[in-house]
């Protein structure tokens, strides 16, 4: 059966290269080491993280200045934990090969129900209008607020070359960023054509953390839009930075 008009992706765009991009460190605090981050969002002044890994997924609010794990809520051992987005007081948890997405209170962690999707789940974030997801191929795959039906995908692509293996995603000022699985480099996407526009080299950040774990990559993307912080880590990272972006002329 061939997929309806509201799924099919949208022809990749042609965009030009843009430059890879030093970013700047303007703290460093502490991280779980055991933390397998899959999604990382900032609210009401706390981090909340996704943690994967079957049997040990979990939903976590995080003091952001010490590290602390102050609340959690474990996932079925049978999910393995993937991206985190909110709307309003509404978290959804995707999962890697389920194909369910579980809702959870944002300040009680109570449990809503959950969402069905199709395929794989790895990155989640959100508009405000719709949420957006990443499976792990070059689409970023768009869903309703309050069903979560796939309204329409686009192609990522750099300089015109398909983009594949995104992973954790942040909405940042009408963008996507999105981690870019076993890279150190955090892409910003046009979410109308799919084009990268702008990358940011985290490659010090890594060199600093040293993980000996080949997984134990960049991921997790947490933006505070009110205070206009930024802030990244990896899987197993013993730090989480805040970070500060080049400005354009």
């Amino acid at each position: 059966m061939a997929p309806s008009r509201a799924q099919e992706a949208e022809p990749a765009a042609t965009c030009p290269v843009p430059a890879l991009e030093p970013v700047r460190i303007v703290a460093r605090m502490p991280h779980d080491p055991r933390a397998f981050t899959q999604g990382l969002i900032f609210h009401e002044g706390a981090l909340l993280e996704t943690t994967g890994q079957y049997g040990e997924s979990e939903l976590r609010r995080i003091d952001l200045r010490t590290g602390r794990v102050l609340a959690r809520r474990a996932l079925h051992q049978s999910q393995f934990g993937e991206g985190l987005g909110r709307i309003g007081d509404e978290l959804v948890v995707l999962t890697w090969t389920n194909g369910y997405a579980p809702r959870f209170n944002a300040d009680t962690f109570r449990p809503l129900g959950g969402f069905r999707y199709a395929g794989e789940g790895w990155g989640l974030t959100t508009d405000g209008k719709r949420w957006i997801r990443s499976d792990g191929s070059d689409s970023l795959i768009f869903h309703d607020p309050t069903t979560f039906a796939e309204t329409g995908r686009v192609r990522v692509t750099l300089a015109g070359t398909p983009l594949p293996q995104l992973n954790e995603l942040e909405w940042v000022d009408g963008q996507v960023f999105a981690n870019v699985w076993h890279s150190d480099v955090i892409v910003a996407i046009d979410p109308r054509t799919g084009c990268v526009a702008r990358r940011f080299d985290l490659t010090p950040l890594a060199r600093e953390v040293a993980a000996p774990d080949p997984e134990a990559v960049l991921n997790g993307i947490a933006w505070d839009e009110k205070g206009r912080r930024l802030f990244v880590t990896g899987k197993d990272w013993p730090r989480l930075f805040e970070i500060a972006l080049p400005e354009r002329n």
